[in-house]
């Protein structure tokens, strides 16, 4: 049985089927790691272990569906303002983006939004490069939906490491630098999801908007294929994330503190993980990493140099190893909402 001591609770916030798997790995601190399940070239690892309790907070997602969160413009590409209207917290991912407004968006920062919470300043970087109008009828004050997550590990990248000077002010160098390699990254997202598609997914509409491309008919239906495969397998009571590996080779991981959570996430989770494995499909079939691999994925980001940023009430805490990225986001009192492990 492999070991491996998972990172305690720390403070971070806003600034920014049951398959019975032999061969399972058990962490000291009480998640196991079990899998993978594989489709094409997706394979994926799924960490299980015991939920915080209170309630489940809802997704960004769910809260705009609902009317109650907002997503608004502030006319500056890499600022948005969001405000939770209800009387529920509303969970927020690194990774989500909001279609609409004059660019979508994809949001920096995980952090949970508490009720009432008035408009509050949030980081973000654009995936639509050109538009600064309104698109058809959407409204070009605020944004309409959040059903889709980044499917880039490099644009990921791109927008984790914080972007301040030493003294604490923003660096607007640096967050250009990084909004042009978002840009980049968007263009290869789109030339190589065309390649594998088999036509251009880049929509009439906007040529340049990420949002639009995900929505793209034939990627949709070449993504049913690994959904179906993989989707169920990831619908236990006590899963609370998943490891996922592309061509052999481990990606990134997230993890939340109840399965609640990670179940409302899954499927967005799921669909961009297809989304980038079709991106990188190829001939060569490539093994699955081993166990012993994603454990020590999941340790040497852990064990990264340590950055923290504060922004209100929010701390964000990242730790950079040689060979990957951790992220944790936790609330005020410390215990943490989201856990992203990101191979370099």
């Amino acid at each position: 049985m492999l070991r491996r001591s998972f990172l305690a609770c720390a403070a971070l916030s806003l600034g920014a089927l049951a398959l019975g798997f032999s061969g399972a790995a058990r962490a000291s601190s009480g998640y196991t790691v079990s899998g993978p399940v594989t489709h094409e070239n997706l394979s994926i690892y799924f960490l299980h272990g015991t939920s915080a309790e209170g309630p489940v907070p809802l997704t960004l997602e769910e809260a705009m569906l609902k009317g109650t969160a907002r997503v608004d413009e502030t006319g500056s590409v890499n600022q948005l303002s969001i405000e939770n209207l209800g009387n529920e917290e509303v969970f927020v991912q690194a990774g989500d983006i909001v279609k609409g407004g004059k660019q979508d968006r994809v949001l920096s920062v995980s952090f949970v939004l508490p009720p009432k919470s008035g408009k509050i300043p949030i980081a973000a970087f654009c995936v639509e490069q050109g538009r600064w109008r309104a698109r058809g009828k959407e409204d070009v004050t605020k944004f309409a939906s959040a059903g889709s997550a980044v499917p880039s590990k490099q644009a990921k990248l791109a927008m984790r490491m914080p972007a301040t000077k030493p003294e604490g002010g923003l660096d607007r160098g640096d967050i250009s630098a990084r909004q042009q390699e978002v840009w980049r990254n968007v263009a290869r997202i789109q030339d190589k999801l065309s390649g594998n598609v088999g036509a251009r997914v880049a929509a009439p509409e906007s040529a340049s908007s990420l949002q639009l491309s995900l929505e793209n008919e034939k990627l949709d239906e070449m993504r049913r294929a690994y959904v179906k495969a993989l989707k169920e397998a990831g619908e236990q009571g006590d899963i609370v994330g998943y490891v996922f590996a592309i061509n052999g080779k481990l990606n990134s991981a997230d993890v939340y503190p109840s399965n609640g959570l990670f179940r409302k996430m899954w499927e967005k989770l799921l669909s961009a993980s297809v989304t980038e494995a079709i991106g990188e499909r190829g001939d060569i079939v490539a093994e699955a990493p081993k166990t012993e691999e994603v454990l020590a994925f999941l340790d040497d980001a852990e064990k990264g140099k340590s950055v923290a940023q504060q922004a209100g009430s929010a701390r964000i805490e990242m730790r950079d190893a040689n060979a990957s990225l951790y992220m944790e986001a936790a609330r005020p009192s410390g215990a943490f909402v989201h856990k992203n492990y990101l191979a370099k």
